[in-house]
């Protein structure tokens, strides 16, 4: 009776997500965002079809390092579409990731992107 506490007691803490956002000022889906941001740091989609898709950044991904995740505006609002880039590791690992991908997303496409942190 009491061993599915005593697991649920041992279980590992998940790991932090910290998150730092860039703002596209562009209309374009969650879909073809991920589409786009897949192509440009050549990396899949991952969780396709689920709640939470996303992009790995590094080769460590989704619980080990750094991601994209799409939020897209809610119930027909115009843009910006902001881009959540997300780490395992520290702030500054994902606020240096988005900074990254901000100049791939400016040299890839024609889109207008800011930071949503003090850089």
């Amino acid at each position: 009776m009491l061993e599915p506490l005593r697991q649920l007691l041992r279980r590992p803490a998940p790991p932090a997500e910290y998150c730092a956002t860039i703002v596209v000022m562009s209309a374009v889906t969650k879909l073809d965002a991920l589409a786009i941001v897949a192509l440009a740091v050549d990396r899949p989609v991952e969780r396709q079809r689920t709640m939470r898709p996303f992009v790995p950044l590094d080769g460590a991904g989704y619980q080990n390092g750094a991601w994209v995740e799409i939020e897209i505006p809610k119930f027909g609002e115009p843009p910006p579409l902001a881009i959540d880039v997300y780490s395992t590791i520290s702030d500054d690992h994902a606020r240096l990731q988005a900074l990254t991908l901000l100049a791939r997303l400016e040299q890839y496409t024609g889109w207008r992107i800011r930071p949503d942190f003090s850089v």
